[in-house]
C-alpha cells in the first residue's frame, strides 16, 4: 500500500522541528525531510543564551540534538534528502526528493534562510570567534568592547542601536555615503553618541589570530585601504554584518506567493496561499528571526495542519 504522510515538514532547523513534535504528539504520521543534518543554522551557533530555559552553556547543536531526540520519542521519521520539485495542488501533495518521492495530505516550509555574506576573506574562519550575523544573539559576548556594523539598511542600523546596550562603541560600516534606512530609524542612530559612521567603505579583509583582531577596510571612492587593529588591552572586537538574508524558497517561487525578498507570505496561522501547505520559520516573511519565534511558528503550523486534515479528510 502507498505510504502517504499526514504531514511533511521540509527542513530540520527549529521550526521544522517544532512542527514535527506538534505533529506527532497529536498522532499523524510525520517526515521531516532535510538535506544535511537537523538543526538548521541553530546547530551551528555556538552559543544559544536567549532561548528560554538554555542555561548552563548550551550550544544550538545540542538544543538541536534534544528537539530531534524529543521528536524521534513521539514517532517523527527524519530521512537525509534535497527536496528537488514540489507538486502542492490537489488533496495529495507530491514531494520528490534526489534519492526517493514522498507524499502527504500537508506540508510545512520550513527551509530556513541564511544571512547573506560578505565574502572577504578570512569571513568563514572567524563566525563565531569575532564575526556574527546576530545582535540579539551575539551582543552580550561585546560588552564593553568595540564593535563595527557592517550595512546600511534598516536591520542594520536598528541592530547597531541595539549593540550600544552593550558595545562602549559602535561604527556603522556602509558603502554608500547615505543610510538606507527609514528616516525615524536614522535619526535614533545619528543622535546616539556611540553610534559613529563610516562612509563609502567596504570590508576587504578579516584577520585575527584564534579570534578576530584585524579588520582591513577600503574607500570605494579613494581606493584607500585601511587596516583597523583592536586595542591591544582587549585583543579583539566584534564585526556585525547585516547586508541582507537568502530564503531558501528559490523551490517554490510561481508555486507559492513570495514577496519582493523572496520570503513566503502566509497569514498569522502560517497558511499559504494553497490549502494544505504551509510555512514556518526563517523561511516566512515576518519581522524577527530567532530560534525562539521559530518554534512558534513550527507549532502553530502543524496545529493548523491538523485542523486542515481533520476538516479536509475526516
Amino acid at each position: 500500500m502507498e505510504n502517504i504522510y499526514d504531514v511533511i515538514i521540509i527542513g530540520g532547523g527549529p521550526a521544522g522541528l517544532s512542527a514535527g513534535l506538534y505533529a506527532a504528539r497529536s498522532k499523524m504520521s510525520t517526515l521531516v525531510l532535510e538535506k544535511e543534518s537537523a538543526g538548521g543554522q541553530m546547530a551551528i551557533t555556538n552559543e544559544i543564551a536567549n532561548y528560554p530555559g538554555s542555561i548552563e552553556n548550551a550550544t544550538g547543536s545540542t538544543l538541536a540534538n534534544r528537539m530531534m531526540e524529543q521528536c524521534k520519542e513521539f514517532g517523527v521519521e527524519f530521512k537525509i534528502d534535497q527536496v528537488t520539485k514540489v507538486e502542492l495542488d490537489g488533496d495529495i501533495k507530491k514531494i520528490t526528493g534526489e534519492n526517493q518521492v514522498y507524499k502527504s495530505r500537508t506540508v510545512i516550509i520550513a527551509s530556513g534562510a541564511t544571512p547573506r555574506p560578505l565574502n572577504v576573506p578570512g569571513e568563514k574562519d572567524f563566525v563565531g570567534k569575532g564575526v556574527s550575523y546576530c545582535a540579539t544573539c551575539d551582543a552580550d559576548f561585546f560588552t564593553g568592547l568595540e564593535v563595527f556594523v557592517i550595512g546600511g539598511g534598516d536591520a542594520a542600523v536598528q541592530e547597531a542601536i541595539h549593540l550600544t546596550k552593550f558595545a562602549r562603541k559602535v561604527t556603522i560600516v556602509h558603502r554608500r555615503d547615505e543610510l538606507r534606512a527609514a528616516k525615524s530609524i536614522q535619526d535614533r542612530a545619528m543622535k546616539n553618541p556611540k553610534i559613529e559612521f563610516m562612509w563609502d567603505t567596504i570590508v576587504e579583509e578579516i584577520k585575527g589570530d584564534g579570534i578576530v583582531n584585524s579588520i582591513l577596510l577600503k574607500n570605494v571612492k579613494t581606493n584607500e585601504l585601511n587596516e583597523y587593529k583592536a586595542n591591544p588591552n582587549e585583543g579583539t572586537f566584534g564585526i556585525f554584518v547585516f547586508i541582507g538574508f537568502l530564503p531558501h524558497t528559490q523551490l517554490f517561487a510561481d508555486i507559492i506567493d513570495l514577496d519582493e525578498m523572496g520570503y513566503i507570505i502566509t497569514d498569522e496561522n502560517m497558511k499559504t496561499n494553497i490549502p494544505g501547505v504551509f510555512a514556518a520559520g526563517d523561511c516566512r516573511k515576518k519581522s524577527l528571526r530567532q530560534v525562539v519565534t521559530a518554534v512558534g511558528d513550527g507549532a502553530i503550523a502543524a496545529v493548523q495542519a491538523e485542523a486542515y486534515i481533520q476538516e479536509k479528510f475526516n
